[in-house]
Parts: C-alpha cells; structure tokens; sequence
C-alpha cells in the first residue's frame, strides 16, 4: 500500500461515533449548511417506508439535520411511490426530471437527475433496499462535510453479511472493482466500500461530475473526484454493518461489466472493443446464450446542463 493511503487511513478514515449529533448540528448551524437525502428506488416497496421513517423521524423531527428527502422512482411497478410518499418523502419520478433528455434505464441516470429535484448544499445517497436501517448512515457520512471544510465526498464503509456469514457480501467488490482500483488507482486501495451505494458530497463537487447512467456510477465517481478534489478531500466512515437484498451471479456479472466499462473509459476513453455481455442459461435444448448491452453512456457534469444553470441564477 502507498505510504500517501497509509496517511489517508489514518487521518480520513472514521467511526460515526467520531463526532456526536450534537457537534454536526453545531456546524450545520454555524456554517448555514442544508442537506438533501437522495434515495433512488426501483420497486422497493418493502423497505423504502422505513428508510424515509427513520431518518424523518431521527433528522428532521427530533434534530433538524436533514433539510429534504426525495425518493427518485426509476420506473417502479409496485407501490414503492405511495409508500414513499406515505412515509413523507417527496417522490419524483424520473422521466419528470429533464424531460428534454430521453431517460435511459440505470441508477446513474437516477442521481443524476437527482440533482435538479434537490437543492442541499449536501447531497447525501442512500440505497432503496437497506433492512434494518439506523440514521447513522446518514449522520455518519453527512458528518465530516459539515465539521471539515477540507472533505468533499464521504463514503459509508460497513461489513455486509450474506447468508449468515459475516464480511461475505460485496462479491462486485472483491473479485472486479478492488483489483481495478489497486492496479490503476492505487490512491484509492483504502476504500473498504467503494462501489458503496451510501455516500455523501457536496454539491459544488457533484455538479461537476460526469455520472455514468449504470452501476458504473459508484466507481466513475471515486476516480474523477480523486482527479478533480486529490485524495484529502475524500474520507470514509465505519457505520457498522448493512443488510440489503443481494442479487445473483448473472446480475453481477452485469454489474462486474459495466464497472469494467467505466474504468475502460477512465484509463484510455478509446474505443469499446465489445460493449455488451454474453452470459449462458440452461433451456430445454442445453445452454442458451443470453446477450446484455453493457451501459455506455455517461451524463455531462450537471454544469454543463442549462437548465441546472438557469435554476441557480434564479
């Protein structure tokens, strides 16, 4: 490990109970800092209530850390919009946002558009399908953006059980996007969760990113961000553990290539020799190919989008 992440291990790396409720609201309050919750949702139906709950009743009611929570609806076909809504989030659906802008499929195309519907000077992501969900997610990585001028972006870093076994889940993680970021962008290696779907920013940082439409979107935004604010200005928060739904070895090996994909385009922007997927399924006459296209496209710094422009001049 470079001596440059050592340091960063042990200056940028925290627990949550680093800094107590009432030292952020301190800063929230001395600094005049808002906060937006951001939680794209695809037929979360289950567990988005609870989520929009807990950091109503934890954030907003109790403390007034978060100042809004939208839920961005991908195109749900269950009642993850009333659910949400019913909890007291506000629910926007995806293709209201930017209609000028056909939306494609992807949970980068979801934050993204995020950014026009939410109006915090920090942006906080949380994933849809968390169980057992605690707000110290939130205050976790909201934190340091507020105590620390000098942080830009904070990842939650967790243990993810599976199955019952401890530290087993992050499976993407492990076997494609870690070797990645230790062959390429070894600044990055003191990441424990960098394809983490719980992070915060500022957003005088996101608008400035290119937004990778799929699950590329976690890692593009580690990389550009190391290019664009340098390694201090990232840190990481130890939120004690996550249980979500896990997907299954096909939908992770979608997930493994659009990762690849993203840092394909990060270490070259040449030309994709084969962007799509080919993975096999047992049918009635033997296996049968199955072929996915890989997502390439990634969405323009919001920056660059006139709209975005127009609604801050107003």
């Amino acid at each position: 490990m470079l001596e440059e992440v050592e340091r960063w291990l042990a200056t940028r790396s925290w627990s949550v109970t680093d800094r107590p409720l009432h030292r952020i609201m301190a800063a929230k309050r001395s600094s005049g800092q808002t906060v937006s919750v951001v939680l794209p949702a695809l037929n979360e139906e289950e567990t988005v209530g609870d989520i929009v709950a807990i950091i109503r009743h934890d954030l907003m009611q109790q403390v007034p850390l978060v100042d809004e929570i939208v839920v961005v609806d991908s195109g749900s076909t269950d009642r993850t919009a009333a659910v949400a809504a019913a909890a007291g989030a506000r629910v926007v659906h995806r293709d209201e946002i930017l209609p000028r802008i056909p939306t494609v499929p992807g949970k980068g195309e979801v934050l993204w558009r995020s950014l026009l519907v939410t109006t915090g000077d920090v942006v906080c992501f949380i994933d849809a399908d968390l169980r057992d969900f605690s707000s110290d997610f939130v205050t976790g990585i909201v934190g340091p953006l507020l105590t620390d001028p000098d942080v830009d972006l904070v990842k939650a870093m967790y243990d993810r059980p599976l199955g019952g076994a401890a530290g087993q889940g992050g499976r993407v993680t492990e076997l494609m996007a870690r070797p990645l970021l230790n062959m390429h962008w070894p600044q990055l290696a003191g990441f424990v969760q960098p394809l983490g779907g719980e992070y915060a920013a500022r957003r005088s940082l996101l608008e400035q990113l290119p937004f990778p439409v799929g699950y590329g979107v976690e890692l593009g935004m580690l990389v550009d961000a190391l290019h664009l604010v340098g390694l201090n200005a990232l840190a990481q928060v130890d939120v004690g553990v996550r249980k979500h739904r896990h997907q299954d070895g096909q939908a992770l090996g979608r997930m493994s290539a659009a990762i690849y994909r993203t840092a394909q385009l990060r270490l070259a922007r040449g030309h994709l020799i084969r962007p799509s997927l080919t993975q096999f399924e047992r049918g009635e006459d033997g296996f049968e190919p199955r072929t996915y296209s890989v997502d390439t496209e990634e969405r323009p710094p919001m920056v660059e989008i006139a709209e975005y422009a127009e609604r801050k001049v107003a």
